[in-house]
Order: structure tokens, then C-alpha cells, then sequence
């Protein structure tokens, strides 16, 4: 009798971020660096993929651009089991620590994405991704320099811009059923182009997300915001998929249109809770993710942060708390504060 062949055991895992920064972070580095290993991805949110690593000794660990504070007690287990690990990021990190099988390269510097720090790191071999990543995460003053730099046309840096915009918008949903394309799927396509502007002649991913897309944009079209002042507005999407994958793009569309202006963006979830997506539009003074972790499920980045899962009866308070923390006043006192110490 024939005897099914005993499965491999794993011995590597690449964990990271299903939106662009994440996909064009790993694909830059399995280009520079191809290995086998298991990929572990999620939507935009699901940021605690750690847990889904088994703690063994002798493998080897992968992470980009998803917290390590978010992902803390998993990391701490897999080291002391004896694996390695290799982690890039942008996020906040105050619990980093060193630990000899753990190197962290990290950086959150608010013109800095996780694509960017592996772009870094090699010296700019395929470059043209980090850009696409750069533009995908709203930094678009860093994805035109990064392009410019590497003599890029215009029309290329256009493509690399819309492309991004595309990836990103391809993460954002409460559950991988609402998304166009499993993250995971979407690396392995990706990685068959070492050139991105190939990837989007080619591919028929990028004809279908570039249809969802505009199809979803054109509903934000009727959404009023919800409530404005003179330094920044909250608009509520509702309870439906389109909203669910266009809530973090809008958000970033906001943020460009008035970069004088800070947004939130709350997405009403199944259960009555609400999605949001903050811009910050004084990331030094006022960073995204010190409003955010006011609340549970709450953090990111300093241009950019969320909660994941606000309870409904908590809306007013978060909306108080927003316009509270990016008013014009709010700086200024929170300046002369300073200056007086």
C-alpha cells in the first residue's frame, strides 16, 4: 500500500502587510533574495499576524510593515523557541528591544515607508518598487523624488502612482471576503515582474482592480461629511463592501486635496462597530497614531493610523477627541507649552 509523502517542514515564513507597502516590500526583497517560505498576509488591519507563526526553533522569520508592538508577545516567543528574525517597519515601536537572532530595521520618519527602508537596504535595485509603494502609502512628495532621482518620465511616474493607489486600495476591507484579490494571490502574481510598469502592460490583476476602484470611488461621490471645522472634517461610510475597500483610499484622497487639513474616516462595520482611517495633516506636532491608541485597537503611524473596531456609542467621543486634537488652538498651546518648560 502507498503511503502519502510526508509533507516538508517549513523553514521559512514571510509575514507582511497585505496593502502596497507590505506586497512591494517583500517583492523587493524575495527579488534581491529568493527563498522558499510560507507567506502570511491579511487585509489592511489585520496587523497581529504573528500569532499565526508556530514557535519552533530553527526557522526563519520574515516581517514588514506591520507593528511590533501590535505583535510583541509573538515575537518574544519565537525568539526565546530559537528562531530568527528578520523585521523592517515605519510604524511606532516604542517596545523594541534587542535580542542577538533579532535584526529590526525600522525607521518612522513620516516620509518613510517599510518599502522604502528595503529599498535602502539595496541600494536601490529595484527602486521602482519602493516608489509605487511610496505613492500607495500617500507619500507622494517621496515616491516623485525616489522617481525622479532614478530618471523616470513622467507618464512612468504617473503608472507607478496609479498602480500603488491600486494595491492599497486592494487591502483595505473587514474580512478577505471583501476584497478583489487575496493578498497572498497578489504577491505571487507580482512576483513573476521585476519591473512594475511590466506588471501593469501585463497583468489582468491590474485591469480588475483599476475597475473596482473607480467603481467604488464614484459612491463616495454622494457622501457629505459628517461633521467640518476650519482644520479638518469626519465623513461615516456605510455598512457595505464597497465602502469597507475605498474607506483607506478616500481617506488619502481627503488628505491630498487639503493637505492643510486633518480627516477621519469612519466605515460602519457588520456588528455596529466603526472602521476608522485618520490623515494627519501636522504629523510632527500632531501624529495620527497619538490620537488613535487613545482608543482600544487603536495606532499606525504619524501621518496615518485607525482603529480598528470603535463601538457604536463611542462615536461622539472620538469625534470630540479628533476635532480636539487637531485644532489650530491645539497646536499653538501645545507649542507654548513647550517653549515654557
Amino acid at each position: 500500500m502507498d503511503q502519502a509523502p510526508v509533507p516538508a517542514p517549513v523553514l521559512a515564513y514571510d509575514v507582511f502587510n497585505g496593502d502596497a507597502d507590505g506586497l512591494c516590500a517583500l517583492h523587493q526583497l524575495r527579488l534581491a533574495q529568493p527563498r522558499e517560505a510560507l507567506c502570511i498576509t491579511g487585509v489592511k488591519r489585520d496587523i497581529a499576524l504573528l500569532r499565526h507563526v508556530p514557535c519552533e526553533s530553527a526557522i526563519d522569520v520574515t516581517v514588514l510593515d506591520v507593528s511590533l508592538d501590535a505583535n510583541l508577545d509573538a515575537l518574544q516567543r519565537l525568539l526565546e523557541a530559537g528562531a530568527c528574525v528578520a523585521y523592517y517597519d515605519h510604524h511606532s515601536a516604542r517596545c523594541a528591544f534587542d535580542h542577538p537572532r533579532l535584526q529590526f530595521a525600522w525607521d518612522e520618519s513620516p516620509q518613510v515607508c517599510t518599502s522604502v527602508i528595503v529599498d535602502r537596504m539595496l541600494g536601490g535595485r529595484y527602486r521602482p518598487w519602493a516608489i509605487a509603494a511610496a505613492f500607495g502609502d500617500n507619500l507622494d512628495t517621496t515616491g516623485r523624488r525616489l522617481a525622479l532621482a532614478h530618471g523616470m518620465a513622467q507618464h512612468e511616474i504617473a503608472v507607478l502612482a496609479t498602480l500603488g493607489r491600486l494595491l492599497n486600495y486592494n487591502a483595505y476591507g473587514e474580512s478577505l471576503d471583501d476584497l478583489h484579490m487575496r493578498p497572498d494571490a497578489l504577491y505571487r502574481e507580482l512576483h513573476l515582474f521585476d519591473d512594475p510598469l511590466e506588471f501593469v502592460a501585463a497583468s489582468g490583476c491590474f485591469a480588475q482592480l483599476e475597475h473596482g476602484y473607480w467603481q467604488d470611488l464614484a459612491q463616495v461621490d454622494a457622501i457629505a461629511p459628517y461633521r467640518t471645522s476650519d482644520d479638518g472634517a469626519v465623513y461615516v461610510l456605510p455598512d457595505a463592501p464597497w465602502a469597507r475597500r475605498i474607506c483607506g483610499t478616500f481617506a488619502n484622497l481627503l488628505a491630498a486635496q487639503s493637505r492643510d487639513k486633518s480627516f477621519a474616516v469612519l466605515n460602519e462595520r457588520r456588528d455596529g462597530s466603526f472602521c476608522i482611517s485618520v490623515r494627519s495633516a501636522q504629523p510632527g506636532a500632531r501624529p495620527a497614531h497619538a490620537l488613535c491608541e487613545r482608543f482600544d485597537g487603536g495606532g499606525g503611524r504619524r501621518a496615518a493610523a485607525g482603529v480598528n473596531a470603535l463601538p457604536g456609542a463611542a462615536i461622539d467621543t472620538f469625534i470630540e477627541a479628533f476635532f480636539s486634537y487637531f485644532t489650530t488652538m491645539g497646536v499653538a498651546d501645545a507649542m507654548s507649552a513647550v517653549a515654557c518648560k
